[in-house]
């Protein structure tokens, strides 16, 4: 009879369990190294996190306030003729725009030429930045803007020498609230309102507004508005944008302007992640450093523990299982720095968007993102030190005791 071979021995194989107990055992031995060689993995996903949750914050709250806005407000203005030269928008073009189909409020505007001083003592050229300009009724509805204090003009005191101001013209007048005077084409006005920020429509903070009877008798105003401001349903507002030229002026469209104030805070709003690019970089750099920390602590460790090593593999261990233990721990490394960093930058973001008055935003792809970040740089952080350790020969590895 022929006899059988010995049986060939198989290594016992490591459970999910087995493998996170050896590859743990490690960190729990020296604990202040693991928050050390973490340390620099958090601030990297931090930084990456806070930069992408402000960015969505500071967007989100400005998408906020231009739905509040709308976007559905047009701007018309009179444009130059064939030879350069100003144009005057009619006198009847807010209500022929008004009649457009789509068209549901407008407000009107014209420059006056004079200056709106604290006093007569103030000289003429210290203007001060302010703009005198003749409003019509309907302007702060068609602007959606309202009054920090006071009253807005209507068609009882918009006759006499009453003025509204901006919110940033009354900071430069020194203006405090209504009741006090400012002094105008050479006589007192009352200011009777002061105007919330208007972000749609900058000229009016830094001006004075009279009513557009107290313009024409008062300080000589032609009637000519300057700026129309229109509103339209959503749907019709590129109809509308067509329609108003040759409305506004039928026998010369091109001397009429249209624009949108909308489209700039859009602007910003893509914008907002323009410069974000650059602080994701930083937040790699600083994850790239945070890994080559990792990988450090990992060759250190597998020096350290040679025996461990040489033991193990004395008694059965095979390299795969070696290679598995720490690439393990790296991960778990890695994996610890990055939950750290995702619970900083969230926190950062908080108190930034808190303290801004902002919603509180953090994608969720950033989140996903920082953290499969922190395990591809574990992985690639251990694997050297693991083929390393996989690599002793367990004599050489208890011989080094």
């Amino acid at each position: 009879m022929r006899r059988s071979g010995p049986s060939r021995l198989t290594p016992a194989t490591l459970g999910p369990r087995d493998v996170l107990h050896v590859g743990s055992a490690g960190l729990r031995t020296r604990p202040m190294r693991v928050v050390l060689s973490a340390l620099g993995i958090a601030i990297g996903i931090a930084t990456m996190i806070a930069v992408v949750g402000i960015s969505a914050s500071s967007k989100a709250q400005l998408l906020q306030k231009l739905e509040a806005l709308g976007t559905n407000m047009l701007v018309v203005s009179p444009g130059q003729d064939m030879f350069g030269g100003e144009v005057k928008l009619s006198k009847d073009a807010p209500g022929m725009i008004a009649r457009i189909d789509g068209v549901q409020q407008v407000g009107a505007t014209g420059d006056l030429g004079q200056s709106v001083r604290r006093s007569e003592k103030i000289p003429q050229e210290e203007t001060g930045g302010i703009t005198l300009k003749a409003a019509g009724e309907g302007l702060l509805d068609t602007l959606r803007g309202s009054m920090r204090s006071g009253s807005w003009l209507n068609g009882a005191n918009g006759r006499y020498p009453s003025v509204v101001l901006g919110h940033v013209s009354a900071e430069r007048l020194g203006v405090t609230h209504p009741g006090q005077q400012v002094y105008i084409g050479g006589r007192y006005f009352t200011v009777i309102g002061v105007l919330d920020p208007l972000p749609l429509a900058p000229e009016i903070e830094r001006s004075a507004l009279v009513g557009w009877s107290a313009a024409a008798g008062l300080l000589g105003f032609d009637g000519h508005p300057t700026s129309v401001y229109e509103r339209s349903t959503d749907a019709s507002v590129r109809d509308v944008r067509e329609l108003i030229p040759h409305t506004a002026d039928p026998e010369n469209p091109r001397n009429v302007q249209v624009s949108d104030p909308s489209s700039a805070l859009q602007a910003k709003a893509q914008a907002e992640g323009a410069f974000t690019s650059l602080l994701l970089g930083l937040g790699g750099v600083a994850l790239l450093v945070g890994g080559v920390g990792v990988a450090n602590t990992m060759i250190i460790s597998v020096l350290e523990r040679r025996h461990e090593i040489g033991l193990r593999r004395s008694m059965g261990a095979t390299r795969g299982q070696v290679r598995l233990q720490f690439v393990t721990e790296s991960l778990l490394l890695s994996g610890l720095g990055g939950v750290a960093g995702i619970v900083l930058g969230g926190a950062a973001t908080y108190v930034f968007a808190a303290s801004g008055g902002m919603p509180w935003v953090v994608p969720p792809w950033a989140v996903g993102g920082g953290f499969g970040a922190t395990l591809v740089i574990g992985t690639v952080a251990g694997l050297y030190p693991a083929v390393r350790a996989a690599r002793l020969s367990p004599t050489l590895a208890l011989q080094a005791v």
